[in-house]
C-alpha cells in the first residue's frame, strides 16, 4: 500500500489536479485508509465516513460549486439506496433458498450501508451528473474482478459451495472509479467528452 500511495503522490505531484497537491494527497490518503479497512474488514467505519463527507463537500463545493457538489451527493445516495434496497431483497431470497435446501443461511448482505454513505461522499466530491458514470464504473470494476475470481476457483476445481461462500467489498472499486474520474482527467475526458 505503500508504494501505491508514492506512486500516487508522485503522479499528483507531477500532473497535479485542479485541487492541487495538498488537498489531492488529502483526498488520496483517505481514500486509502477506506481501501485498507474495506479490504480487512468489509466495513467502512462511521468515523471514517464524517471525516469524508466534511472532505468531500469542501473539495466538491471549491470545485464545482453548491448545485453540482449537492446534486452529486443526493444521486450518489439515492442511486446506492436503491442498489442496496435490491441487495437486502436479494439476500432474503437467496437465505430463504438456503433453508428449503437444508443449508444454514447466513446474514451477509449483498451491499453494506457502507456502500451507500461511500456513494454519497463520492457523489460529493466528483459531483452531478458524473457520480452516475462513477458508480457504474465500480460496479463494472468490481464484477471484473468477481468474474476473474470465479475463473480462478474453477481452474482451481474449486468451484462449488466453497463459491457461493465468497464475499467481496465494493469500496475499493468505487474508490478506483473515483480515482480514473478526478486524477485521470484526459481517460474521461475521451470516455464522456467533458
Amino acid at each position: 500500500m505503500q508504494a501505491a500511495m508514492l506512486a500516487v503522490s508522485l503522479y499528483t505531484w507531477i500532473r497535479p489536479h485542479a485541487m492541487g497537491y495538498a488537498l489531492g494527497m488529502l483526498l488520496l490518503t483517505y481514500f486509502g485508509v477506506v481501501v485498507v479497512i474495506d479490504l480487512e474488514h468489509r466495513l467502512i467505519l462511521h468515523p471514517t465516513s464524517i471525516i469524508g463527507a466534511l472532505l468531500a463537500l469542501g473539495i466538491g463545493l471549491r470545485l464545482q460549486g453548491v448545485r453540482t457538489t449537492l446534486l452529486g451527493g443526493l444521486a450518489g445516495l439515492v442511486i446506492m439506496l436503491v442498489l442496496y434496497l435490491l441487495g437486502v431483497l436479494f439476500s432474503r431470497y437467496r437465505a430463504r433458498r438456503m433453508q428449503a435446501a437444508g443449508q444454514e443461511a447466513d446474514a451477509e448482505e449483498a451491499l453494506g450501508a457502507g456502500d451507500v454513505i461511500l456513494a454519497t461522499i463520492l457523489g460529493l466530491v466528483i459531483g452531478w451528473p458524473i457520480i452516475w458514470f462513477a458508480l457504474l464504473l465500480g460496479i463494472l470494476l468490481g464484477g471484473v474482478v468477481g468474474i476473474a475470481l470465479l475463473a480462478a476457483m474453477l481452474i482451481r476445481g474449486m468451484y462449488g459451495k466453497q463459491a457461493l461462500m465468497v464475499f467481496m467489498p465494493y469500496g475499493p472499486y468505487f474508490i478506483m472509479s473515483a480515482f480514473i474520474i478526478l486524477f485521470l482527467p484526459n481517460w474521461i475526458t475521451g470516455v464522456l467528452g467533458r
